[in-house]
């Protein structure tokens, strides 16, 4: 099976590198450096250096050259997907959903995206807990394959897994988005307590009350509660809301250091998802009757609100008991 992997930054890169052990990969990127560097030497050191990538992976400027995949990855960021896979013209090429976010103004995920765009195209989602350079490195990650069609479901895992690189299946694609997507948004929340300072218990209760954010939002949209606990939800949202090596926890460190949101996302090649999607999630959650009160603070953060009033604006909600709906 032919793999086409659309998008040339570090998690597109690291996933080109696991499919090139099963056969030939041709990888998309814009940057005409990116291409010329993994086609003449085999690195892509503007988005993971140091890492020794397959002469099996080909790169590419032209979507045009990923017409003969058997299937396609799509690593773009979820804003920019509508527009990738309309000038792709997959048609019936079955598509393979790694972006993690919701779209802004239609408040859509990115296999919902793939049903207007590519109705003829059968969709996958790949999510879970993984850090491109780890991944690349051969180092053991296991995440969540969902997907509705059992055959397509097991080919990809078939094509992909590895004894370092484990997959586990679901039919969940909703609940697999939108643990991707949430988790991205509480990263940079955990990110804000680390840079102000405000210790462990602290973001040890907001990795708790953002799961149950999560799940409320979740169970609104359709996922399963199993799902949100399982790889994609619960064990994405504990690796990015611990590590630096997250650009959502990082763009929060700075946050809660002072700085600008405006500051730290200029100028920059690789994507904090969770700055995105924050504002779009407050308000499908708001539609959807859900309180995230700590998706709300991050989105105040962002648009400008000092950190220490966020906070206390936080601490100031009302005790409640722990199970109860409104969080």
């Amino acid at each position: 099976m032919r793999l086409g992997v659309i998008g040339g930054g570090a998690w597109g890169t690291a996933l080109a590198q696991v499919a090139a052990r099963g056969g030939p990969v041709m990888l998309w990127a814009r940057e005409d450096d990116v291409v010329a560097a993994i086609n003449s030497g085999h690195t892509n050191l503007l988005f993971l250096p140091g890492v020794a990538l397959s002469p099996a992976i080909q790169a590419t400027t032209a979507l045009t050259d990923l017409a003969a995949c058997d299937a396609l990855l799509v690593v773009t960021p979820a804003q920019h997907v509508r527009a990738i896979l309309a000038q792709a013209r997959v048609g019936t090429t079955p598509l393979i959903l790694c972006a993690k976010g919701i779209e802004a103004g239609t408040q859509l995920l990115v296999s919902e995206i793939a049903a207007q765009v590519a109705p003829d195209a059968p969709v996958a989602v790949l999510s879970g807990p993984s850090f491109a350079g780890e991944v690349a490195a051969g180092k053991p990650t296991a995440l969540t394959l969902a997907c509705v069609d059992e055959a397509l479901g097991a080919a990809m895992a078939a094509r992909l897994a590895g004894p370092a690189f484990r997959l586990y299946r679901s039919s969940d694609i909703i609940g697999a988005e939108i643990g991707g997507a949430v988790k991205n948004v509480l990263a940079i929340a955990c990110g804000v307590v680390e840079g102000a300072g405000l210790g462990q218990n602290a973001r040890a209760a907001l990795i708790a009350r953002g799961f149950a954010e999560m799940t409320r939002f979740g169970l609104a949209r359709g996922a399963r509660a199993e799902t949100l606990a399982g790889l994609s939800g619960l064990g994405d949202l504990v690796l990015t809301c611990s590590s630096v090596s997250s650009r959502n926890f990082s763009l929060g460190v700075g946050l809660g250091q002072g700085r600008s949101a405006a500051q730290m996302l200029a100028d920059k090649r690789s994507v904090a998802e969770g700055a995105s999607t924050a504002p779009v999630l407050r308000d499908a959650a708001g539609a959807a009757g859900v309180d995230m009160p700590v998706v709300t603070a991050v989105c105040a953060l962002l648009e400008g609100m000092p950190v220490g009033e966020v906070v206390e604006a936080l601490l100031a909600r009302p005790p409640r008991a722990e199970d109860e709906v409104g969080g």
